[in-house]
């Protein structure tokens, strides 16, 4: 029985980040797990941010990390807590510990312990404590020293994990290991612990890295005279490769994937699916998951993380969401690629409706529609090379003559001109449309040359139209 199942309360989740940097896709998905599996129980999910080490965690990385979280839709319920914070309940824990003979006090110093360490490697043995301080019960003032955790000579130390089922490790192949350091604070396996404790966190979520720290964490429950919590330890996160993730060589931070315009719908549902399945089910929205995630659904081998997946479901994500909650999405992107802000015109919003079926993210999403934004036509150059020739500018004069008089701006209308051009100049449809669209967008890609020409209107596009006539005729775009 868990403490939390002592108090009769329901299930408590937590995630326990340090703030020492961007937020990793692991730290995500450990975070989602967390989540859905409260969101799913109806439990409490707790924040906790585990900031003790304050040579590596800054305030910075502490807002990024409540904004990536917040841009994925991972609410939670209490918190969020600083384990800075608690130094003094920490204290007070080791003090009890000190107190009931659970831990005591080590004056070996670190190079005496490097000294020993090497000796018994080279002679052969595998290194633990070698207990030279257990029994001499130094006081409070025997100088400079750590407290170390009293572990039993032997006996297993184990927990039926949730994923990996039953676990564990011998108490001998540990040793007494410090919990606080030489100025009094708490190490990082005792503070969580007694966190976990104080927040009657019911089951802990984390990744299959901290299993070896488990067995010790056990340990530190029972010298605290509590029961563990249930512990699910998942599959780490493999590149490509099928190596772990790389910070050097592998994208990993959810701010990287926000700044190359996957959505968060897109990347949550991924991230979802790295390590979990429920059926045969690729798409989840953050409901469903809410719904359906559970902890027999989570294998024990690593997870690939498919950067083709990623690209195929933020596709999916761009092509059926609502266009009023796409086109906030897409401004800051066009903004980003045009360095102006940018109004968001009826001409802008169709456009960016008509290419959601090609841009695969918001970048390219951005990308297909900056053009409409320019005060000028850019010009790809050899775009420009192969279909404004001056045979090309010819074309365009005579058919920009012809839309000037069309009876309507519509397909119909357009459709009709640009037959008449094409069956007097004896040329295939292509030699009329691919110069018009490059007059118009600066390059090759667009959506249909009429829908493309209703978009940006009579009158910028014969503008456009006949200023690349000219420039072609001229011969500017030959070289």
């Amino acid at each position: 029985m868990t403490a939390n199942q002592q108090t009769g309360e329901g299930v408590r989740t937590r995630f326990a980040p340090s703030p020492t940097g961007f937020l990793h896709i692991g730290s995500a998905r450990t975070a989602l797990f967390n989540w859905a599996y409260a969101r799913r129980t109806g439990g409490t999910y707790v924040l906790r941010v585990e900031d003790t080490d304050r040579d590596r965690s800054t305030e910075e990385s502490e807002r990024q990390l409540l904004e990536g979280l917040a841009w994925l839709g991972i609410d939670w319920d209490e918190g969020p807590f600083r384990q800075s914070e608690r130094g003094a309940r920490h204290r007070e824990a080791v003090a009890e510990l000190l107190e009931t003979g659970q831990a005591y006090r080590c004056i070996c110093t670190r190079d005496e312990l490097e000294v020993r360490r090497q000796e018994t490697i080279a002679a052969g043995g595998k290194w633990t404590y070698d207990g030279l301080c257990r029994d001499r019960e130094y006081a409070a003032d025997c100088g400079e020293h750590t407290v170390r955790l009293r572990l039993p000579e032997t006996g297993w130390l184990g927990w039926d994990d949730l994923v990996f089922g039953p676990s564990g490790q011998d108490a001998s192949e540990i040793g007494d290991r410090i919990i606080a350091r030489a100025d009094g604070t708490a190490l990082y396996h005792l503070a969580g612990v007694v966190d976990d404790l104080d927040m009657d966190i019911s089951h802990v979520i984390r990744g299959a890295d901290h299993q070896p720290n488990t067995p010790l964490h056990v340990a530190i429950y029972r010298a605290l005279d509590a029961d563990p919590p249930e512990f699910a330890h998942v599959p780490l996160i493999l590149g490509d490769t099928g190596k772990k993730l790389s910070k050097r060589r592998d994208p990993v931070s959810v701010q990287h994937f926000r700044d190359e315009g996957y959505v968060a719908d897109a990347l949550r549902n991924w991230i979802v699916r790295l390590g979990w399945s429920h059926g045969d089910q690729e798409v989840f929205s953050r409901d469903e998951i809410a719904d359906l995630f559970d902890l027999e659904g989570v294998g024990r081998s690593g997870a690939r993380a498919d950067a083709d997946k990623l690209a195929w479901l933020n596709h999916h994500y761009i092509q059926h969401m609502d266009l009023a909650e796409l086109l906030p999405l897409t401004s800051p992107y066009l903004e980003r690629s045009l360095g102006k802000p940018v109004e968001t015109s009826p001409a802008i919003a169709k456009l960016v409706d008509l290419n959601r079926l090609r841009g695969k993210t918001l970048v390219e999403l951005a990308g297909h529609t900056a053009w409409l934004a320019r005060d000028e036509v850019v010009f790809d150059p050899k775009a420009a090379r192969k279909n404004l020739t001056p045979d090309a500018g010819v074309l365009l004069r005579d058919l920009a003559a012809r839309l000037a008089v069309a009876p309507a701006w519509d397909e119909a209308s357009l459709a009709a001109v640009f037959d008449a051009v094409a069956a007097e100049r004896e040329v295939k449809m292509g030699k009329v449309a691919q110069p018009v669209r490059v007059a118009l967008t600066g390059g090759t890609v667009s959506p249909g040359i009429y829908e493309t020409l209703e978009v940006v209107g009579r009158d910028l596009s014969l503008a456009r139209i006949e200023d690349a006539a000219a420039r072609a005729v001229k011969g500017e775009f030959s070289s």
